[in-house]
């Protein structure tokens, strides 16, 4: 597997987080893989051949060829139909909404084709365009070019939004709400409502993820033991911490390590 990240231009650093691209030879050996929520959406490019997502232990969809990966409330199983060579764009969990007039909520769980959101012709000419680029530095000059175009000075993130995500991300999503609203509890209801328009998912959703991510760096790179990665992520015992794990990634901690099917999101969190 080749795995690598790129930084933005400065102009949208605000939004996108990275552009990231990922090459596999196929191997029919090879496992079915587990993807694991992370807070982001994601626009992606299937250059290559095409890629199946499980939907239950037999049935699967298809990938479309350039879609958007909408915020995840669980894991799920990918396995490719040959080789694989994919190009992505991965936002903040605030920063494709900026770019769409569609409600975040309205793509959880879900691959989104691009046409859908940005228009039948426009859209394919952004794929065509992907899709003939001979190198992932001129995709990024093309996808650059498309979103600064795109984005609409009249389309804000709600201060409240922006604020409660940057204080989770700082802390790890471990900044409690009602703290960020210093116990104001008249604006939860206004929070989560745009919240889940603007992000997706509700600001406790977006916090466990976070958290977990923290945890799950630590198991990757064998940082310490589990009972000292579930103290210092913040988790009040090691129960609530293998709960969340086992609701988010559909295994126990210890499950995950050396499980052939988490070989990709183990190498995205390294």
């Amino acid at each position: 597997m080749n795995y690598q990240t790129f930084q933005p231009h400065p102009d949208l650093s605000a939004l996108v987080k990275f552009y990231w691209s990922l090459k596999v030879p196929f191997d029919p050996n090879n496992q079915k893989q587990k993807i694991i929520p992370d807070g982001c959406i994601e626009m992606t490019f299937n250059l290559k051949d095409k890629i199946k997502r499980y939907i239950s232990e037999d049935d699967f969809l298809i990938h479309p060829n350039a879609m958007i990966m909408g915020q995840r409330t669980k894991s799920y199983f990918i396995e490719p139909l040959g080789n694989v060579d994919s190009f992505a764009i991965c936002f903040y969990p605030y920063g494709f909404s900026n770019f769409v007039s569609t409600p975040m909520e309205n793509l959880i769980d879900i691959e989104t084709p691009i046409q859908c959101l940005f228009g039948e012709t426009p859209a394919k000419k952004l794929e065509q365009k992907i899709f003939q680029a001979t190198s992932t530095q001129k995709r990024i000059e093309i996808i650059e070019i498309f979103l600064l175009d795109r984005l609409n000075q009249n389309t804000t993130i709600e201060n409240l939004v922006k604020i409660t995500v940057d204080t989770l991300l700082e802390t790890n999503g471990n900044s409690s709400i009602n703290k960020i609203l210093k116990d104001d509890l008249s604006k939860r209801r206004q929070l989560e409502r745009n919240f889940r328009k603007q992000i997706g998912i509700s600001p406790k959703q977006l916090g466990k993820v976070l958290r977990l991510q923290t945890a799950l760096k630590m198991i990757i790179n064998d940082k310490e033991n589990l009972t000292n990665i579930a103290y210092e992520s913040e988790y009040f015992d090691q129960a609530h911490f293998i709960k969340d794990f086992k609701e988010f990634i559909g295994t126990t901690p210890k499950e995950f390590l050396g499980n052939e099917n988490m070989a990709l999101s183990t190498l995205f969190y390294k």
